[in-house]
């Protein structure tokens, strides 16, 4: 395996927001074929650590930042414990995660401990095409145990954001597995049972209360109890299209949204959902006039709340804030962008996405300062339901904006952004 040094295109910053694409070793007999791909890429909760599935059954850790001196050449930090890290799994990796991940609202002076917990033992989560699990200590690079119960695919991995080692998994044997880490595969994981077919994604509320996943075939968006392990409901409104698959979900940082992603043909929409009314909130779509599959892939809510990360086939990357119109940026279009993945610095300012080609690249993204509506609605939301919001004795304008009921839907014909582009 080559150095990282050896695997870096070097790119200037350009006007679409890239900043720089690592490359895999992959031999030329390879490169192109099944086995290649990046299915997931992380940051460490603290920033310091990046993942990337690089294929094959490889998977990279680097140590961030990747810092660029004068001449635009770029070099990894190389302090003893914080070298590139290359760590060999034997199946192809589909998804990845580190943990343990700190609350979104740490009490105060618990931060430092925190942070000092997290160095001393963070893992890495990797789900295998066998369906293991396995489970890396990222200092050390040296495998800790496995999991192990999936009978398929191990697609999706997220830890719960409450500092403890606790691991959800989704799979293609239509099940989800919620694991205790701190038991090292001993003790058998409660499994949440009611998907038709696959689960491709999964994602956990902020106040870890509630899991989302959903279902590439069956169409379904299920919802969880993480407190009880038992089902809720399952999300449905109007179907934009007949037939259609379901791709990615994600919450927001304050947990009063849920974002899902489903494309059918040439079109792609994202829904925005109120996890707790089961109310469909909001609608992206995006409208393309060409022949053909316009797949999307991933996407992920920023840090702040502000933005939404999409990757689609057509597009390396579109950043969309709800409520606006138009994207607040998109890459030029490109039906060799390849885009599989994404994921935000837990910082922001920074969003990686992984590639069919086993690259990764890291795009710069644009700077929003949040309003002091939208801070304080955040703040509110993350610890006070929809229901609770209702019950208050507050006009009905400020009741429409604390439970996002302002967000109009929004639609686009790929037709009228290529005219405005040439423009």
């Amino acid at each position: 395996m080559c150095s990282l040094k050896d695997n870096i295109r070097r790119i200037r910053p350009a006007s679409d927001g890239l900043i720089l694409e690592l490359k895999s070793a992959h031999p030329p007999s390879l490169e192109g074929r099944a086995g290649c791909e990046t299915w997931s890429v992380d940051f460490s909760p603290d920033g310091s650590w990046f993942a990337w599935s690089m294929g094959h059954g490889i998977v990279w850790v680097i140590a961030w930042p990747l810092r660029h001196d004068k001449v635009n050449r770029v070099e990894i930090a190389l302090e003893s414990n914080r070298q590139d890290k290359t760590l060999n799994c034997g199946q192809t990796v589909w998804g990845l995660a580190f943990g343990p991940r700190p609350s979104k609202t740490p009490a105060p002076g618990e931060k430092a401990a925190s942070c000092e917990r997290e160095s001393s033992r963070l893992l890495l989560a990797t789900g295998l095409d066998n369906g293991v699990i396995k489970i890396w200590d990222v200092v050390t690079g040296q495998p800790r145990f496995d999991l192990k119960g999936h009978e398929g695919i191990a697609r999706d991995l997220v830890f719960t954001p409450n500092e403890k080692l606790t691991l959800i998994s989704s799979s293609r044997d239509k099940t989800l597995r919620i694991w205790d880490l701190t038991q090292k595969g001993e003790k058998e994981p409660h499994v949440l049972s009611g998907h038709k077919d696959w689960v491709s994604c999964c994602s956990v509320s902020p106040d870890c209360s509630m899991i989302a996943s959903v279902g590439r075939f069956d169409r379904m968006v299920c919802l969880w109890s993480l407190r009880s392990y038992t089902f809720i409901r399952n999300l449905t409104g109007i179907n934009h299209k007949t037939f259609y698959l379901l791709a990615s979900c994600d919450f927001s940082p304050d947990g009063a949204l849920l974002a899902t992603a489903a494309f059918s043909g040439s079109s792609w929409w994202i829904d925005l959902w109120d996890p707790y009314t089961a109310q469909k909130l909001s609608t992206l779509m995006d409208c393309s006039e060409m022949y053909g599959q316009n797949q999307i892939s991933s996407l992920r809510f920023s840090p702040g709340g502000l933005q939404l990360a999409i990757v689609t086939e057509d597009r390396a990357l579109q950043m969309w804030e709800p409520g606006q119109r138009g994207m607040v940026m998109q890459t030029k279009e490109d039906r060799t962008s390849n885009g599989l993945c994404c994921n935000f610095h837990p910082q922001g300012g920074v969003v990686a996405t992984g590639t069919r080609d086993g690259h990764v690249r890291f795009w710069m993204v644009p700077r929003s300062v949040p309003s002091l509506c939208h801070l304080c609605r955040s703040v509110l939301r993350h610890s006070v339901s929809t229901h609770q919001v209702e019950a208050l004795p507050i006009p009905r304008r400020i009741l429409e904006f604390l439970t996002y009921r302002d967000i109009p839907d929004h639609s686009e014909a790929r037709s009228d952004r290529s005219s405005d582009e040439e423009e």
